[in-house]
């Protein structure tokens, strides 16, 4: 059966002019951080909508020493992950991990993994809707000259709005940032807490767009600042005092579980690969 795989497709699935193509869109996103440079969106063999873009570019870039980790919301085992990383697989026999450091490439919607980027990673993030201004102007062609312009008074408008209506700005994820005090950018769907991971990191973060055939980037050391105001400054979500049921772990990004015979709220680490690894090193892993 992998015979006949290696036969019947390209190396990492796209043709090599394909992948020339993408590389060139990538170098030119790491040069004008944040922009939102246009590529071929090639038809592959998941739906659009399903993680396309991030896949394209990781198909890109991956070679035969590099190792592949795929996370959706987290979750090393969840149905989109393990098609991505089984596809990739398949398609390049590259080894997958679950261990964020031993990963060169982590492909990923929702999360970023806990534990920091080293400058030898790249994390690429599978991306819905990448331009920030969609909610308040339809037309593209009118928010190309918005970032041309660099007006970005509509998107502050509606953080105004927010904290008119609510009281505090409610926005959860896509939270609107500006990238090297030049481009508003949407930070994928992430949760505000993993926002200030791209501020000044050492590893690469790629964006991939696949439907709506865009790709941008945070390259290493970029200062990332999300939008607020002097007297409604930027807030992540809050566990102070609650702790991963699994492994223990404070200072996490947790989800909520409610047990079904119970009704019980419980916590859990979002990243599992993470909290595995704690796990283990308790000793207390089944």
């Amino acid at each position: 059966m992998k015979m006949e795989v290696a036969h019947t497709y390209n190396y990492a699935f796209l043709d090599e002019g394909s992948k020339r193509e993408i590389r060139r869109s990538v170098l030119k996103a790491v040069a004008i951080p944040g922009y939102q440079v246009p590529f071929a969106s090639r038809e592959m063999p998941i739906g659009r909508g399903w993680g396309t873009g991030g896949l394209q570019i990781t198909l890109s870039l991956i070679g035969e020493k590099d190792t592949l980790k795929v996370i959706d919301q987290g979750h090393d085992d969840s149905v989109n992950a393990v098609s991505i990383k089984r596809l990739v697989e398949t398609c390049s026999n590259v080894r997958a991990t679950e261990n964020s450091e031993e990963a060169t490439i982590i492909q990923t919607r929702h999360r970023i993994p806990e534990i920091p980027l080293r400058q030898d990673q790249i994390l690429v993030l599978q991306v819905p809707l990448p331009e920030p201004l969609r909610r308040v102007e339809a037309k593209e062609k009118d928010t190309k000259r918005l970032h041309a312009e660099m007006d970005y008074s509509s998107i502050w408008l509606r953080l105004y709005e927010d904290i008119v209506k609510w009281g505090k700005i409610t926005i959860g994820a896509d939270y609107p940032s500006m990238v090297n005090g030049r481009y508003i950018f949407n930070p994928s769907p992430i949760p505000r807490y993993d926002l200030l991971k791209l501020h000044q990191a050492n590893g690469l973060f790629l964006f991939g767009a696949g439907r709506e055939k865009k790709i941008y980037a945070i390259p290493p050391y970029t200062d990332v600042k999300p939008l607020e105001f002097d007297d409604y400054p930027f807030e992540v979500e809050n566990f102070d005092g609650l702790t991963c049921q699994s492994c223990g772990s404070k200072d996490v990004f947790l989800d909520e579980i409610y047990d079904a015979e119970t009704g019980k709220k419980r916590y859990q680490c979002s990243d599992t690969g993470y909290c595995q690894t704690k796990q283990n090193e308790r000793g207390s892993f089944v």
